[in-house]
């Protein structure tokens, strides 16, 4: 039997500059998360972040986005999920994924950093990687040395359409995944493009 989630972390960076871009649709997904369960986030210093509390089915569930900037995201993750003792397996990290099309959803256990810092961190902190991933694709600009101001910089209004639909998609089959169902959210999201 699977893990029940536990805590929903979504990455980004703070502060206006950053709130409309690619690197921030893990922000996007909390907030949409939070919004759609009438669940207010507050920022809370002791936990680098701003968190709230809500519930999905029978199951509670923390909801954080951390204040750190993203390269420090394990710190605020880890802050939490320590306090309230919660294992590594029952937290779900949504972030933005460069080697998807926009759009496109990926749901995984486990698996390296490629190259992204904010998990770079939570593995860091964590001492390990099996925490889960919702990954989120934003497209790849084509070349390596763009990659920075690719995911700093503002989707195009086709892809900001592609990147709300799916969140709005993976909202949907959250229950799923909370409750421990991820091949069943799976199936789900790796075939709705």
């Amino acid at each position: 039997m699977s893990s029940k989630i536990e805590l929903i972390a979504g990455l980004g960076n703070p502060g206006s500059k950053y709130e409309g871009t690619r690197h921030n649709v893990g922000f996007w997904f909390v907030d949409h998360l939070a919004h759609s369960k009438g669940c207010t986030l507050h920022h809370d210093n002791k936990f680098h972040g701003e968190l709230g509390k809500t519930s999905i089915g029978d199951q509670d569930l923390w909801l954080i986005k951390p204040m750190t900037f993203m390269n420090r995201s394990g710190q605020a993750v880890s802050a939490l999920a320590n306090y309230y003792k919660i294992p590594v397996e029952n937290i779900l990290v949504i972030h933005d994924e460069l080697d998807l099309p926009p759009g496109t959803l990926r749901l995984k256990k486990g698996g390296g950093h490629g190259g992204h810092n904010g998990l770079r961190d939570m593995i860091a902190h964590f001492s390990s990687n099996e925490f889960m991933r919702l990954r989120i694709g934003i497209g790849h600009p084509g070349a390596s040395n763009e990659v920075s101001n690719y995911v700093l910089s503002a989707p195009s209004s086709e892809d900001k359409g592609l990147l709300l639909d799916a969140i709005d998609d993976a909202v949907v089959v959250l229950p799923q995944i909370i409750s421990g169902e991820y091949q069943k959210a799976m199936n789900h999201l790796h075939s709705r493009k």
